[in-house]
């Protein structure tokens, strides 16, 4: 049986409440909604540039759960994306049974089980694999940080096979196929996009890269005007 396991950037940061909204994936979210949050925190006297940073012991300790309780295949194929919705397709494509999700989000859809109608995206790609009957069992590891818990989805939750757990509850080594990697640029700031990359590259393997765009950020040569019309 084959396993996934899907990791969002987003799991490593933590983020402001007022920021865990429901975004479309667009270019004009990943890029100038952080320039209005960097003037908007500006403007209050907060610089969200160095506060809102990763936790490199979150990182540091998930590397060591990875050694010690997954079982990575030697010729494990890594996809890296910004959008997690990639994770659907992946999961169909390789027909995985099994889904590891670290994550802020259950991605779950959100609205019960008539958020599975919509077509796939960010919100609700795991509950869609597990209502297309694709994957099996779902293992929720949610993010110290998130602001979500296994209540909010009850509906869902009696229909599928999900369990939430953290990662002492993480045995029998699991066999992980297929690993994704997805930035989820309009939750997670482009200041930390290096260390991103970084996370990606301690996986020590080559890897694909699927619809991810470089994000440019330079707050000190554009101002709070000529980013408006891209953001209204």
């Amino acid at each position: 049986m084959i396993s996934m396991l899907s990791i969002d950037w987003d799991y490593f940061i933590p983020l402001k409440k007022e920021w865990q909204g429901s975004y479309i994936e667009n270019e004009r979210n990943r890029n100038f909604l952080w320039y209005q949050r960097y003037f908007n925190g500006k403007a209050k006297g907060e610089d969200i540039e160095s506060s809102i940073k990763h936790n490199t012991q979150l990182i540091n300790n998930f590397k060591k759960v990875l050694s010690i309780k997954f079982n990575i295949e030697k010729d494990a194929k890594l996809y890296v994306s910004d959008s997690h919705s990639l994770s659907y397709h992946l999961a169909k494509y390789y027909n995985c049974k099994n889904i590891y999700s670290f994550d802020a989000h259950t991605d779950l859809g959100y609205g019960g089980l008539k958020s599975l109608q919509f077509e796939v995206n960010c919100a609700n790609w795991l509950g869609k694999i597990l209502d297309d009957s694709i994957t099996q069992t779902a293992y929720i590891i949610l993010s110290p940080f998130s602001f979500e818990n296994s209540n909010q989805f009850d509906e869902i939750n009696n229909k599928f096979n999900i369990k939430y757990i953290n990662t002492n509850n993480i045995s029998n080594s699991p066999k992980i196929s297929i690993i994704h990697i997805a930035r989820s640029g309009v939750w997670t700031p482009p200041w930390l996009d290096y260390a991103f990359f970084e996370l990606v590259d301690s996986f020590n393997r080559p890897y694909m890269v699927i619809n991810l765009k470089h994000r440019n950020w330079n707050p000190k040569d554009i101002s709070l005007s000529e980013i408006l019309p891209n953001i209204v």
